[in-house]
């Protein structure tokens, strides 16, 4: 069936959410963070990245709006932008409209923003998704833009932080939510051409978020601005993600994160932005 080009500019069901202290803590520990004050719940501070946990239905949201195989959506991109620091618990709305769809020939690339509210209507932080539907490009459609972003500069790193994964780190973090048999079971693994099963995206996501935190935010939330990136490689649980970050300015930070046992680069185009 032709992707459904009416959906740009769509608002889609709305998605409820709430979580509590004990969600933002398993989130803490699924992205490798056990620093009490992530991770207690007295004074308990939430990571900026958990952002990607409550609107994270819109995945499927999309995917079913475009009338296509959920199992042809590959997560391209992922930009979270924070109001300020999230509450340890909260009742909560996402919205996600389609802002963009793109003709990639080979395939299609959807871009869709999630606002997240509280119960008084207040934004908490907004999502932009970027997915990539494989074998529904060709429609002749715009192909989108195109060039390099947040292209890391031809110096060495101002700062490097590797953080080693657990060999269970995938069965921790989908408690969160994201329970893709990909990342758990061997057999789906192998189907999709992995030796055995592969880090989440947004686990490496958070594990590379945190290493901006605590670097250039003095691990303060509320100086974590907004975090951009592409994903560009995967991550097996029990590797090494490193992460290198170069100051652009005092508030913008560009940021690569590769493998340290295989050298692959695995999100890629990405910077943050952090509060003076």
């Amino acid at each position: 069936m032709p992707i459904d080009q009416s959906i740009v500019g769509r608002k889609l069901d709305a998605i409820p959410g709430e979580w509590t202290e004990k969600d933002v803590m398993l989130y803490a520990l699924g992205v490798g963070e056990t620093s009490l004050p992530f991770c207690y719940e007295r004074d308990l501070r939430v990571l900026p990245t958990f952002a990607v946990v409550p609107p994270f239905p819109a995945m499927f949201t999309i995917g079913g709006a475009m009338n296509v195989n959920p199992m042809m959506i590959l997560h391209g991109e992922q930009r979270i932008e924070l109001a300020g620091p999230i509450p340890a618990r909260a009742k909560v709305t996402s919205q996600p409209q389609v802002v963009a769809l793109y003709d990639k020939v080979k395939g299609a690339v959807v871009v869709a923003d999630v606002e997240t509210r509280d119960e008084k209507g207040n934004l908490l932080f907004k999502n932009t998704f970027t997915v990539f539907a494989r074998g529904e490009g060709g429609f002749g459609g715009d192909r989108g833009p195109s060039g390099a972003k947040n292209e890391p500069p031809s110096r060495a790193p101002d700062a490097v932080e590797e953080m080693t994964t657990a060999e269970h780190q995938a069965l921790l973090y989908r408690l969160s939510g994201d329970t893709n048999p990909l990342h758990a079971d061997p057999d789906m693994a192998a189907l999709g051409g992995y030796p055995k099963p592969i880090l989440h995206g947004l686990c490496t996501f958070g594990h590379v978020g945190r290493a901006i935190l605590h670097r250039f935010c003095g691990s303060d939330p509320a100086r974590f601005k907004d975090f951009e990136v592409r994903f560009s490689g995967v991550v097996y649980p029990g590797e090494t993600i490193v992460t290198e970050m170069w100051c652009e300015s005092s508030t913008r930070v560009i940021v690569q994160a590769k493998t340290r046992e295989r050298g692959e680069v695995v999100l890629s185009s990405a910077a943050a932005t952090i509060a003076g």
